[in-house]
């Protein structure tokens, strides 16, 4: 029984409203992953409002206070026995919020991807300078083991016409193809990385002695005008996947941690499926703009603008992966 009503409320009132931000706290970030401090202090609120809820219940004269109790308490409740179900999963919130801010969060993992692939194109480079007879070994497409002249020759003679009629299934076929590389960088990283760190290294490699050819043959424009369209998305796309073979990998291994290899994994789970995603996602995008765009070349499609459009594409992607789901800075 309540003998002073209004003490009550006021002693009870801070945990009500520090219960009430929480919960507000994980409705604008779903799935977000609780430590055991903030676990415990998310009980500690919903035990304190449940007993106050149970001593203001029976007092027929106070209708809003118990209807706001009974509110929040159901609330917790949902929350921390997840009656709720499983939370419906929001696309738009994963792609404007989750996706850049677990891109960020892993950010370091992303940056050893890079330079394993830069390595890997510096290492390509040297070996068409020092051997040119290496580019039957490096390059794996026949396509591309023609002089870089021959080439441009030949598409620009053949003006797109080889993919009419077969568009759709050459961009599915592209799909697939770079969706298992990617696959394969992430699921690679249950080698303690090592079969990750081979893969990027060797799909630099192929990338470095590709660039090195062209551009020493005078088909720089070519080349831009050919990669740039769709690389620009495909080309990051499996440094992510990359990105998440390394975090498996980091996890294995568990340098400076303390965690069982479990608890390590579990950490990890959410972001490595996230940033597969992602990878997965970019890659249906370049795939289709491969197919549908950066095959065609001058006259059909004048240089300037697959170059323009590929330049366009990396500014937007760039400032999606380091801006977007930042919360905005207000003045104070």
């Amino acid at each position: 029984m309540i003998v002073d009503l209004v003490r009550f409320v006021e002693t009870e009132r801070p945990h009500w409203t520090a219960l009430e931000q929480f919960l507000k706290r994980l409705d604008e970030s779903p799935g977000m992953p609780l430590p055991i401090e903030e676990a415990q202090r998310l009980h500690y609120l919903y035990q304190r409002s449940s007993s106050a809820l149970g001593r203001v219940g029976a007092m027929a004269s106070e209708p809003e206070l118990r209807g706001y109790l009974e509110w929040l308490v159901s609330r917790a409740y949902a929350e921390i026995h997840e009656s709720r179900g499983k939370k419906r999963f929001k696309l738009w919130q994963w792609l404007t919020v989750t996706l850049p801010q677990t891109f960020r969060r892993r950010f370091r993992a992303f940056a050893m991807s890079t330079l394993l692939t830069l390595g890997g194109a510096l290492f390509g480079v040297l070996a068409l300078a020092i051997d040119p007879d290496a580019k039957s070994v490096l390059m794996p497409f026949d396509h591309l083991h023609m002089t870089p002249k021959e080439r441009v020759a030949l598409e620009q003679k053949d003006r797109g016409k080889r993919l009419e009629g077969h568009k759709a299934t050459f961009s599915a076929e592209l799909m697939q193809n770079n969706t298992r590389v990617s696959i394969m960088a992430m699921g690679l990283g249950m080698s303690f990385g090592v079969g990750t760190v081979v893969l990027l290294f060797y799909n630099g490699v192929i990338l470095g002695a590709v660039a090195f050819d062209y551009v020493t043959g005078g088909e720089t424009v070519f080349l831009l005008g050919w990669l740039l369209p769709h690389g620009v998305i495909e080309i990051p796309a499996i440094l992510i996947a990359g990105q998440a073979g390394l975090l498996i990998a980091h996890a294995l291994i568990g340098w400076g941690s303390r965690k069982t290899r479990r608890e390590r994994l579990r950490e990890i789970g959410p972001d490595v499926v996230t940033l597969t995603g992602a990878a997965a996602l970019f890659l249906v995008w370049a795939g289709i703009v491969e197919a549908f765009f950066s095959q065609y070349h001058e006259p059909v499609v004048p240089y300037g603008v697959k170059i323009s459009f590929g330049l366009v594409e990396l500014a937007a992607l760039t400032f999606y992966l380091s801006s977007s789901g930042r919360k905005p800075v207000t003045a104070k």
